[in-house]
């Protein structure tokens, strides 16, 4: 994957506080309900970029966490 999914992350929760903020400013019923859309969509799209990656690793769920390892000293 190109981009990280902290950057998904980051532009999903700024989309939610721009809708938080035009909620409390009391902007236009449409800039809200569009604003929340596209954040649905937009949503919709890190799910599917993120289970359509073609990450690979050799690590199972023995191997616990990456920056604790359980055993395997």
């Amino acid at each position: 994957m190109k981009l990280s999914a902290h950057f998904y992350v980051v532009i999903t929760s700024l989309l939610l506080a721009l809708v938080a903020v035009m909620v409390f400013y009391n902007l236009p019923y449409n800039a809200v309900f569009f604003t929340v859309l596209l954040g649905q969509a937009w949503w919709l799209f890190t799910v599917y970029k993120v289970l359509t990656d073609k990450y690979s690793t050799n690590k199972t769920f023995d191997d616990w966490y990456e920056d604790h390892p359980v055993g395997k000293e």
